[in-house]
């Protein structure tokens, strides 16, 4: 393993340089040395937790017991970063799938997107610029929204952020401006355009981190939901340390079960968990006891076969979405079929804006989508959006059919109104 590369104090905020361990979460290690006698964290006493065990039922007929141990370990308080148990799963998992040239750490939290804005919220400081794909994932835009920091459109194509425009906002970034010290993106099955950026694009763009020295925060929760043969990630040729990867249980497993995990290095990892200690204080260990039970009888192996069922279906699902399409918005709207995740992005012709179409005149017709503009950092700043955002992952063949229809019959409605 190579050393890292980075300062990483000069990406760390003010405030997250000076944070400091929770005085009784700092005490949970010391509590599982043998022989140590605890008066210091005020844990409440398992035995009268009313759970004697929990089964869990697999629509294979299987049936799991979690190990007595990890469920006692899971009803009380635990690690901010995860119940070991888990976590060491995880990181094994991570080592077999990106074999990344250098040390990480890994911390689980309650779903990816809780574990994003932690990363944020340790790296941002009042007036940082932050490069953000535009059209980019809506929920990080709402949260850092109302963070102190300013966003600055990335621009995409059919394969992802442009590299060459890229390079070219950083070259010309101006002299009297912070430059910025991070990249936000979502480099596979994007959301909200659906599209994946090659192996080709991934390298060219890690180049131009070394080149500006920016953190890569790779927010990669479709990366399993691939349909074809899988895009090594930015943290697969991290050989400087400056990617923070993050994960989802949720797309694979359960959504509601709320674990996903981030994995980097260890420097910042660790002060993501300080954050969780001031905050949530863990994610539940329980959800984590019930994954960890699941994967570990799986086997690593066991879960890639899941994981490639999972993509096989909704694989299906979008090449019957696009046929449905095909057959009713041919002329009427323009998209990039996905090789990856559960989303399509409509450029509809002929309408000068898809707000109000979308948000009232097509809830009449029974068929809900997302207007374009909720995906860019500056609804107001960046003006009427001819796009929408449609997702088939729990829509019947049925539905596709009939509410394309629906959808087509409003556009021919409109365009006609519009003459």
């Amino acid at each position: 393993m190579t050393e890292a590369k980075v300062d990483y104090q000069y990406y760390l905020s003010e405030a997250s340089k000076t944070r400091k361990p929770s005085a009784i979460r700092r005490l949970i290690p010391l509590t599982k040395i043998p022989g140590m006698i605890s008066f210091g964290a005020g844990a409440p006493n398992g035995d009268l937790f009313p759970f004697e065990g929990i089964s869990i039922s697999l629509k294979s007929g299987e049936s799991l017991q979690i190990d007595p141990k990890v469920l006692n370990e899971s009803l009380t308080y635990g690690p901010s970063d995860g119940i070991p148990q888990l976590n060491g799963w995880l990181k094994e998992l991570q080592t077999l799938q990106h074999a990344p040239p250098r040390d990480f750490a890994v911390s689980i939290g309650t779903g990816s997107q809780d574990l994003v804005t932690k990363a944020l919220q340790m790296l941002i400081s009042p007036g940082d610029n932050i490069l953000f794909e535009s059209p980019g994932y809506v929920g990080v835009i709402a949260f850092l929204r109302h963070q102190p920091c300013n966003l600055i459109d990335v621009e995409l194509d059919s394969h992802g952020v442009v590299p060459a425009k890229l390079r070219e906002q950083l070259r010309n970034w101006p002299a009297d401006k912070r430059k910025p010290k991070m990249l936000y993106t979502v480099p596979v099955g994007g959301n909200p355009t659906g599209v994946s950026q090659t192996l080709e694009r991934k390298k060219e763009i890690y180049q131009i981190a070394q080149e500006h020295d920016l953190l890569i925060l790779e927010d990669d929760p479709y990366y399993y939901l691939q349909y074809g043969a899988k895009i090594p990630s930015y943290f697969s040729m991290d050989v400087d340390a400056r990617v923070l990867r993050f994960d989802s249980m949720s797309k694979i497993l359960s959504s509601g079960l709320r674990v996903g995990w981030a994995t980097g290095p260890a420097e910042l990892i660790n002060v993501m968990n300080l954050i969780t200690q001031t905050s949530n204080l863990q994610p539940s260990s329980v959800a984590q006891a019930i994954t960890f039970t699941l994967v570990e009888s799986w086997g690593h192996q066991g879960f890639y076969d899941h994981t490639r069922k999972v993509a096989g279906f909704y694989q299906e699902r979008c090449r019957l979405f696009c046929q449905y399409a095909r057959k009713h918005l041919t002329g009427l709207a323009d998209w990039v079929e996905p090789d990856a995740g559960m989303f399509i992005w409509f450029y509809l012709k002929g309408i000068d804006d898809s707000f109000d179409l979308i948000l009232t005149k097509a809830v009449e017709k029974k068929v809900l989508l997302v207007p374009g503009i909720e995906f860019y950092c500056d609804p107001l700043g960046s003006g009427p959006s001819q796009f929408v955002r449609a997702s088939f992952s729990n829509v019947s063949e049925t539905d596709m059919d009939l509410g394309l229809e629906r959808l087509a019959s409003l556009l021919k409605e409109q365009i006609e109104q519009q003459k």
